[in-house]
């Protein structure tokens, strides 16, 4: 079966006693030497050059031994592969553990035994239900909007003017409508109703001048808790400081991000203080009734996620969820001694998959070492033992230099009609460009050019030589087009004027 490249490949076929599964395994052991000495980079994209790699150092040993490292190579890195597919297995099943956990958490599942050996809301001795905790702490939050509204009236030596209580804005109620049913003594409410203060992060420029307040940022939240190896700063005397400093059991939610990061929470614990955090983030601050981390592991289960997905707005690559809808945001609220329940078994079971999850990282490092060890083990001598009956390196290359040289003296074949195409095609390719007239996919170009799929790669090759020779000239613009990840798609053109 033929097998062609595209335009971001090179094919080499090794001479004859060379074996290319040899070549391939001491490329992948030089990949940094190959990157910092053969790397150019491009208008916007870095590439390796085929002549630069062609004249890149390799070692050969002889034929025998090619294949016997070759053997030696695929046993032990088979092993190695077998053992990083496990151990990435094992990753996936912890992360789906963890989510299971919030899931139970926030059903009640995880306190379910809890609940069976106490009573709630059925007499005098009886643990205070949502519903009662609910109505105390919006209570709460009227009592504490009049002492202020007195207290400014007060300030300003006027009396309180008639129904000035009036005016006083009840929290969202939430919308059950689609919620499922709740544990015995449980309610829903929004975090409007559960929430003293919300508030939008700093979106002055930070520095790296560590003698100022950190910033938290968006990359800080990390599998729902805080990062801080990563930190921005601003001065201390920042005008906005303090009145943007957290507090403790403030949470912090990634209102902008990429649609599948956005969203993610945590919760500050003082970790270091003061601290503030920016502009993509918004902080709640939770009634004292209310333990944030409950809010924090509801938005990152699988229910909070499917809330984000419903309520999201896509602009430009990222994803949106204001301050108005996340305070809309209806979450399960359980009685208080039963939300320290929770989160006492969730942050203990937590703690382990944490731990596990270290164990596997610090294990994927090992075998990533372990395998650049075999490498350099096997192209400096040292993997396979030498046998002296091999024929010698120095006698493959005086024999492939033999065969180079009598192919030279082979007189020089006429142009057969498959390479008048391939002219004719690199002619052609400046008349579509220049009939484009904007940005055109090399894909695109190629096919105008009458490139097809399946095609060879000789017509790829001499096409794109023709984009490097008009890049080199200063006549083309080359773009890389990515995903929202950043992940390199393809590349548009566009002819530039002479």
């Amino acid at each position: 079966m033929a097998v062609t490249v595209n335009q971001d490949m090179r094919a080499f076929v090794p001479e004859r006693g060379v074996s290319a599964r040899y070549i391939a395994l001491q490329m992948i052991a030089k990949e940094r030497e190959i990157l910092s000495s053969c790397s150019k980079d491009g208008t916007t994209v870095a590439s390796i050059e085929g002549p630069a790699l062609a004249r890149f150092p390799l070692l050969i040993a002889p034929e025998e031994e090619q294949s016997r490292i070759v053997e030696k190579l695929e046993e032990l890195l088979s092993d190695l592969d077998t053992g990083v597919t496990e151990l990435k297995a094992a990753q996936i099943k912890l992360g789906q553990y963890r989510q299971s956990l919030l899931k139970a958490a926030v059903e009640g599942a995880l306190t379910a035994e809890w609940r069976a050996t106490r009573k709630v809301g059925a007499g005098d001795t009886a643990l205070e239900t949502g519903v009662q905790l609910l109505e105390r702490i919006l209570n709460e939050h009227r009592a504490h909007w009049e002492a202020k509204q007195l207290a400014k009236f007060a300030e300003q030596g006027k009396a309180p003017p008639k129904d000035w209580e009036k005016k006083y804005t009840e929290p969202v109620p939430p919308d059950t409508t689609d919620l499922p049913d709740l544990p015995r003594g449980w309610v829903w409410a929004t975090v409007d109703q559960l929430t003293a203060e919300q508030k939008y992060g700093s979106s002055s420029k930070t520095n790296e001048d560590s003698t100022g307040v950190p910033i938290l940022r968006m990359g800080n939240i990390q599998d729902g808790d805080l990062d801080f190896s990563n930190l921005k700063y601003l001065p201390a005397d920042h005008d906005e400081f303090p009145g943007l400093y957290l507090q403790d059991g403030d949470l912090l939610f990634n209102r902008t991000n990429s649609p599948e990061l956005v969203g993610k929470t945590a919760v500050y614990r003082s970790q270091i203080s003061p601290c503030s955090f920016a502009s993509y983030l918004i902080s709640v601050r939770f009634s004292q009734s209310y333990i944030p981390e409950l809010a924090s592991t509801f938005i990152n289960s699988a229910y909070g996620k499917h809330w984000i997905k419903s309520v999201v707005v896509q602009q430009v690559g990222q994803a949106n969820v204001n301050g108005s809808k996340l305070a809309a945001l209806a979450i399960p609220l359980p009685p208080l001694e039963e939300q320290k329940e929770i989160v006492s078994l969730l942050q203990a079971q937590t703690d382990e998959i944490v731990d596990q999850l270290k164990n596997i990282d610090t294990s994927l490092k090992q075998s990533a070492a372990q395998r650049k060890n075999i490498l350099k083990a096997a192209f400096s001598g040292q993997l396979v033992p030498q046998d002296r009956s091999d024929e010698p390196a120095s006698v493959l290359l005086e024999r492939i230099c033999a065969e180079r040289a009598e192919r030279d003296k082979q007189p020089k074949v006429r142009k057969t009609k498959q390479q008048k195409e391939i002219a004719a095609m690199v002619s052609k390719l400046m008349d579509v460009l220049a009939e484009a007239g904007d940005w055109l996919s090399a894909q695109e170009a190629f096919r105008r050019c009458g490139v097809a799929d399946g095609a060879q790669t000789e017509q790829l090759e001499a096409l794109y030589a023709e984009l490097r020779a008009l890049d080199k000239a200063g006549r083309l613009a080359v773009e890389p087009v990515t995903d929202t990840q950043g992940r390199k798609l393809h590349d548009r053109l566009k002819l530039l004027a002479a």
